[in-house]
């Protein structure tokens, strides 16, 4: 049975969800159009409405967050009240899902007074746009990212996200305590939520209901954070590593030089893989660790298994010309 659920995409984020999820990260303020919170953002692009606010709606992202700049706020203050009300009327007929303004500009009641009309919610940042825009496009890619679950406990090794997988009661906990004591830090346990952020990197976390609480067999439920310190705690951490551990039987293959490179899939990702043997009295913790600096090492170009191998080569290479 896998321990990895469907992948996900979200199709969609709340006005809600984005707002209060990086309402500081953005310096976001919601001025009107409160009801209209729960509407949705069906793209992760923003657009700036500079055709719409005079009229032009061909080709009109409706879907997007409305993004308000100096040039659109400066072209409807040198309308008349009747023709910016009116312009702005069609601009949020089209159902979009909110107005962000940036600048800190000021907002005129007529503005105010058709978000609550449209329910769609007026929101006020103190970024510039190109700023705001930079950022809440990377934000939005996030949400709309794609996700999995796994059955795992994922730990930061130096620097090495490492995900421990294995059946259950194998000690992946266990594993994962040892190297808290170590001094290494927990990002999730049991449970982890992984996320594929531009097509490009796989970042795990937890959920905030668990965010760093352990399940210890014949103990209970501790927190890690009180007993061993806040940085034993990681909110989130790259997977750079995958190991699974079963239990050792007779005569199983084990891997001995290491020259073999296995990877484990996840969202259409391959990340480098081992599989470790569980079996009394070896220290798995100290071999997950050892694990973790092999990978870092071979990130940065030196592989220690094909170097022995390259110069068990050469020795015998020697060897045989001497004989000659």
């Amino acid at each position: 049975m896998s321990d990895q659920a469907p992948d996900t995409r979200p199709e969609s984020v709340s006005v809600r969800e984005f707002f209060y999820s990086f309402r500081d990260m953005l310096q976001m303020e919601l001025i009107a159009g409160e009801t209209g919170l729960d509407n949705m953002v069906a793209e992760k692009s923003l657009n700036r409405p500079a055709l719409a606010v005079t009229g032009y709606f061909k080709e009109f992202a409706h879907k997007r967050l409305q993004l308000f700049g100096a040039g659109e706020m400066a072209y409807l203050g040198d309308q008349t009240a009747e023709v910016r009300e009116k312009l702005l009327d069609d601009v949020f007929a089209k159902k979009i899902p909110a107005v962000v303004i940036s600048r800190g500009l000021p907002v005129d009641a007529i503005l105010m007074k058709l978000a609550d009309r449209h329910q769609v919610p007026l929101i006020r940042t103190q970024l510039k746009s190109k700023d705001f825009s930079a950022e809440a496009t990377v934000l939005l890619e996030e949400k709309f990212a794609p996700r999995t679950n796994l059955h795992a406990t994922l730990v930061d090794i130096k620097g090495v996200g490492v995900l421990l997988r294995g059946a259950s009661g194998v000690g992946k906990s266990e594993c994962a305590l040892a190297l808290i004591e170590r001094g290494h830090s927990l990002v999730a346990d049991d449970y982890v939520i992984v996320t594929l952020i531009g097509d490009r990197e796989l970042q795990g976390t937890s959920k905030e209901l668990n965010r760093g609480y352990m399940e210890c067999r014949g103990i209970g439920i501790i927190n890690v954070a009180s007993i061993f310190g806040i940085r034993s705690v990681r909110r989130e951490k790259r997977v750079d590593l995958v190991v699974t551990f079963v239990l050792w039987q007779p005569g199983m293959d084990e891997e001995r030089s290491g020259l073999e490179v296995e990877t484990f899939e996840i969202l259409g990702r391959k990340v480098p893989h081992m599989t470790i043997p569980v079996r009394p009295g070896r220290d798995m913790a100290r071999l997950v660790e050892v694990a973790a600096m092999v990978q870092a090492l071979r990130g940065m170009g030196h592989d220690s298994a094909k170097e022995f191998s390259d110069r068990l080569i050469e020795h015998m290479a020697r060897g045989e010309q001497n004989k000659a």
